[in-house]
């Protein structure tokens, strides 16, 4: 697949995450659905592998990629998991938008070309004030609803951190494998915390719930982590980073349209200036802004 093709589909998968979240812990939490998805995942990724020929690497640096993203995996995912239970969907990927300026700071501290410039920062900035004007209009949260963004916000470093350290890392390895062995790692942890949370396995799910642990494990999981890998191998740290101010659009609109979540001229407002910034972000070197 073309890495632009890539790109895209990453952007489709993770704008549809979210709410597929949601809907797959409606009924047994969100420890099965998490658990269920990354087991369910784990197997399909290492069939994936082994019949694209790629197989599973061994070396010590694969392993120590593979724990890497298995703890992002592990941690990242399981804070979202939580997190849905407390704030609307279209909220979680909106919070992730704040994913490019930890994934720029890291990424500058630890690793070589990836600069600071004066057009990212500036996009970065703009990003972030539609980050504002979405939570910032008159919103009067509870302290469930501080502990949802507190929840997703953990989640957004440890996903930035796991990003810049494979790309530190530099291990050369093919998508898939990098999936498959990141969920090999992960799958172990979460099932210990099913079994640790005594959580009763549901003798029986409604399709919508089933479908969404699917979807998930297969395109969420498998393909969506596969290609976030490939995309991450061929485009510099922070700028992989950019999918999570374009997916916040989608997700918005996908739970307005599919979960009754509200959508205000704010949020409308705040969408617009996260795109702004992804357009400076990209395209302020050549519209004429020197570097810093």
């Amino acid at each position: 697949m073309s890495v632009p093709m890539a790109y895209i589909s990453v952007i489709i998968i993770w704008s549809t995450t979210p709410l597929a979240v949601y809907w797959s812990s409606l009924e047994a939490g969100f420890i099965f659905g998490a658990t269920s998805r990354m087991v369910i995942g784990a197997v399909l990724a290492t069939m994936a592998a082994a019949v694209l020929g790629s197989g599973l690497k061994w070396h010590r640096r694969a392993v120590i990629a593979y724990a890497v993203s298995g703890f992002g995996f592990f941690a990242g995912m399981m804070s979202v998991y939580w997190a849905a239970q407390y704030v609307p969907t279209g909220w979680i990927s909106l919070i992730y938008g704040l994913m490019p300026i930890l994934t720029a700071l890291m990424a500058h501290r630890f690793l070589e070309g990836e600069s600071l410039t004066g057009h990212r920062m500036l996009g970065m900035a703009i990003g972030l004030a539609g980050l504002a004007v979405i939570f910032g209009n008159g919103f009067m949260l509870s302290i469930q609803a501080v502990l949802g963004i507190a929840g997703v916000l953990i989640a957004a470093t440890i996903h930035a951190g796991v990003s810049v350290a494979i790309k530190r890392l530099g291990t050369e390895l093919p998508a898939i494998t990098m999936t498959s062995g990141g969920l090999l790692f992960a799958a172990p942890l979460y099932l210990m915390a099913l079994w640790l949370s005594a959580t009763p396995l549901p003798s029986e799910l409604a399709p919508k719930t089933l479908a969404a642990i699917g979807y998930l494990s297969l395109f969420g999981s498998v393909f969506g982590f596969a290609l976030y890998y490939y995309v991450l191998k061929n485009v510099e740290a922070t700028r992989t980073s950019l999918i999570t101010l374009i997916s916040p659009v989608l997700a918005l609109t996908l739970g307005n349209i599919l979960n009754g979540e509200a959508l205000t001229p704010s949020i409308l407002a705040g969408a617009l200036l996260i795109l702004s910034g992804l357009a400076m972000f990209e395209m302020g070197e050549k519209l004429g802004l020197q570097r810093s």
